[in-house]
């Protein structure tokens, strides 16, 4: 092995790249895949141009959304987490979900792969695996979402190949090995007005974290508030025209061994309006194990940098064993109602 990477420096902003050549399999992909290539290295944050995703599906995605977290608390908790079970599907209120132990100022609704009762990983009460909760009174929720998560499904494997080959792997290598059934979540989040307290302690939509598996495909509105972690201070990313923010996760990072950063961020509703954000996971198989990948570099790797001061290269076990061991702190009140 050659060439010492020390993948912690600082940037200014998150590049934009057009990913048009990889969803159209024609033209440059090296070019694209060296962009890739950078960006995952110095920022693990990039928007995509060109990405072929629908505009009237988005448009449609976000009216409905709209109207849903416009209704009142009772008959959004019609479809609340709690009646899905260990699916870890539904509603939750303002406050609801923790990040670092402490409550994050958005309401949200998280979905998955609709898989009916005889889906064997159901039958065998596999813990996020089932059916998903839409609210009834909605024409057209459930059909817009599972059309959306479908789009970014495919959209999803289309940049694990261009992640691939800005690895210089066979283009097929994630999808042969972590994404032939790609664990997917979809969320909905709405970001109220951020009233910050007299004291002027700031209150944060979500806290500083990292997402838990290989890839995330953001949606977000116009309100702006998305802030990403450079090595010594934020860098904001705002909203950007016809893109989406992509950003990699723990398990990239892992099996990068640390050549890939999977990059802390946060969020802050400083619009004075309600904020959208339409998070999708593209992440490994549940029941995978998470390998490093065998690459001709060196990386420096330093945990005690991290947001949470944990050692993701030490984890042992299946991307299943990792996501519901985060999960149960991010609600903990709903983990212990179904053990």
């Amino acid at each position: 092995m050659t060439n010492l990477q020390v993948a912690d420096k600082e940037f200014s902003h998150v590049p934009i790249i057009d990913i048009s050549t990889l969803v159209s399999g024609k033209g440059d992909l090296h070019s694209v895949a060296s962009q890739i290539n950078q960006a995952c290295q110095e920022s693990g944050f990039f928007y995509i141009i060109g990405h072929g995703v629908d505009e009237n599906l988005q448009q449609r995605l976000e009216e409905i959304s709209r109207q849903f977290f416009a209704q009142d608390l009772e008959t959004k908790l019609k479809i609340r987490m709690a009646l899905a079970g260990i699916a870890w599907r539904g509603y939750f209120p303002v406050g609801g979900e923790l990040t670092s132990g402490k409550p994050d100022l958005k309401e949200g609704i998280y979905f998955g792969a609709e898989l009916g009762k005889e889906h064997p990983l159901v039958q065998a009460g596999t813990q996020m695996h089932g059916s998903n909760l839409f609210p009834a009174n909605i024409p057209q929720f459930g059909e817009t979402v599972l059309e959306y998560m479908e789009a970014m499904t495919n959209l999803g494997h289309t940049l694990m190949t261009g992640i691939a080959l800005s690895l210089a792997l066979e283009a097929s290598y994630f999808a042969d090995r972590y994404t032939s059934d790609p664990l997917v979540l979809f969320r909905i989040f709405n970001y109220p007005p951020n009233l910050s307290p007299s004291d002027g302690e700031p209150i944060w939509g979500v806290g500083e974290h990292t997402d838990y598996g290989v890839l995330t495909i953001l949606k977000q509105d116009n309100s702006g508030g998305l802030q990403v972690k450079s090595k010594s201070h934020w860098v904001a990313a705002p909203p950007v025209p016809g893109s989406f923010v992509c950003n990699i996760g723990d398990m990239l990072e892992k099996m990068t061994a640390g050549l890939y950063r999977s990059t802390p961020h946060r969020v802050q509703n400083q619009s004075g309006n309600h904020r959208l954000s339409f998070p999708f996971f593209f992440d490994p198989n549940f029941d995978v194990e998470v390998k490093p990948i065998e690459l001709d570099r060196i990386v420096a790797n330093n945990h005690s940098d991290r947001w949470d001061q944990a050692n993701i290269h030490d984890f042992r076990g299946t991307y299943g064993d990792y996501v519901l061991s985060k999960v149960s702190k991010v609600f903990p009140e709903l983990q212990r109602s179904l053990l």
